[in-house]
């Protein structure tokens, strides 16, 4: 199989004006992604939707003529969670679903994401071929071959009653006060209805985006503000999501935030509890080591794949289980959506509230998630710093210190020249000296 020269483990993503995130270039794309998913009989249609990202609308009118020039009808959704750009995928039986996000990225970035005709990421030979079309000159059909493009303008109700759908039709909200944060992003719609329409007495922040704000001080990535809302009103929680919905964080009444770990622990161990949990659970090299013990200590398997969802997701499919995820909060429910979805796995935790009868701050304190020390070595160049003996010799001994109740990690940076140091175990002090330790011998070997 051959490189691939724009597409990353996520898409294309990069700076507004810069390599391909520009105007010609997702004209081009657009076509591209017309002549690989164009069929020769049936109906040719895309669906485009967008985060709140002022770029959006150029973008958007860009794949548009490129799908049209290709004989690709175009559906608009405007601004929808990601996810939800997944699910109407499948539910408007379209031939691929196209997301203009730079997700958790401030607003001078963005980028493109596909998802197939079934809402899953692309597998890595369709976008080889998409990119070989990217070499080729753009060819416009005949005059009466054009696509035509049409806005959706139900996409908001549908994707609501999508999300109430996954939980009980006995749950109710009714009595809870709840915050949301919208980072300003793709949920500033979608969210607030959900969580109203299931009754729970609803305050907001990060619902006003302006194309510039996205992700500015609010959501997932900055949950300070949420944090202090939820203290101020007395509410029983606060729900943090990214610029395109499909990361989640929580804060507990007491103003502690729960990350991606702690509520796929929630989760889980609630359907464990009530006999719905189907198999194991897939975490990442970066999965806190307290949520490994505890995953062991309720007898539910538990798998580490390498960091990036799409990641977690093949595992998923490999070992037909249905729950995974990373500390960033990008949690995936197999059986509720194709992809990770910040409202569904926020729902998927409020069930083990409802149902329990328990407080956040209840839920997660018998998973204790352990110190955590990680730090970066700048190298001179890209490599496995494993390869190095002296390196793999050191990390296996500064791991036998914690004796079981611990662990060492060294992993090469995907975009940068770093290696990132980390380790985590049950004593402080331990860790810290471990890391220190090894970002010595790192520092002397490679750095």
């Amino acid at each position: 199989m051959g490189e691939r020269k724009y597409f990353g483990t996520d898409g294309i993503r990069g700076c507004l004006g810069e390599g391909a995130i520009t105007p010609e270039f997702m004209l081009k794309l657009g076509w591209a992604c017309g002549q690989v998913f164009k069929q020769s009989k049936g109906r040719n249609r895309v669906i485009i939707g967008k985060d709140t990202r002022i770029s959006g609308y150029l973008f958007e009118s860009a794949l548009e003529a490129g799908l049209s020039s290709a004989g690709v009808d175009v559906r608009l959704l405007g601004p929808m969670p990601t996810p939800a750009i997944a699910y109407l995928t499948r539910t408007y039986r379209a031939n691929a679903g196209i997301v203009i996000s730079a997700s958790h990225n401030p607003y001078q970035d963005n980028g493109i994401k596909f998802f197939s005709s079934q809402g899953m990421k692309l597998d890595d030979e369709i976008e080889l071929e998409i990119e070989s079309f990217l070499e080729q000159d753009l060819q416009v059909v005949a005059p009466d071959k054009l696509g035509k493009a049409k806005r959706i303008d139900d996409a908001v109700g549908r994707y609501v009653e999508f999300c109430k759908s996954t939980i009980p039709s006995v749950m109710s909200l009714d009595g809870m006060k709840i915050v949301l944060d919208c980072a300003h992003g793709a949920t500033y719609q979608v969210a607030p209805y959900v969580f109203r329409e299931l009754g729970a007495d609803i305050e907001t922040i990060g619902v006003q985006p302006d194309g510039l704000n996205i992700n500015q001080d609010v959501g997932s990535t900055s949950p300070g503000q949420l944090v202090e809302k939820v203290l101020e009103s007395g509410a029983d929680l606060g729900i943090a999501f990214d610029g395109d919905g499909d990361r989640v964080l929580m804060v507990d009444h007491k103003g502690e935030v729960l990350d991606g770990d702690e509520l796929l622990y929630i989760i889980a161990k609630n359907r464990k509890d009530s006999g719905r949990l189907s198999g194991g659970v897939v975490g990442t090299l970066m999965t806190n080591y307290g949520a490994e013990m505890a995953f062991e200590a309720l007898g539910i398997p538990f798998l580490r794949a390498k960091v990036g969802d799409r990641y977690v997701m093949e595992l998923l499919k490999q070992y037909d289980w249905q729950l995974g995820g990373e500390g960033s909060g990008h949690i995936v429910c197999f059986d509720k959506a194709t992809t990770g979805d910040g409202i569904v796995s926020a729902l998927q935790v409020l069930i083990a509230v409802w149902g329990e009868g328990k407080s956040l701050h209840e839920l997660k304190s018998s998973m204790k998630k352990l110190p955590q020390v990680l730090k970066n070595v700048r190298i001179k160049r890209k490599m496995d710093p494993m390869s190095n003996p002296q390196i793999a010799v050191a990390v296996e001994n500064q791991e036998a210190r914690f004796e079981g109740g611990g662990r060492v990690l060294l992993r090469a940076s995907g975009t940068e020249p770093l290696i990132r140091v980390m380790a985590e175990g049950d004593n402080e002090d331990l860790v810290a000296s471990v890391v220190d330790e090894l970002v010595d011998v790192v520092t002397a070997e490679i750095g």
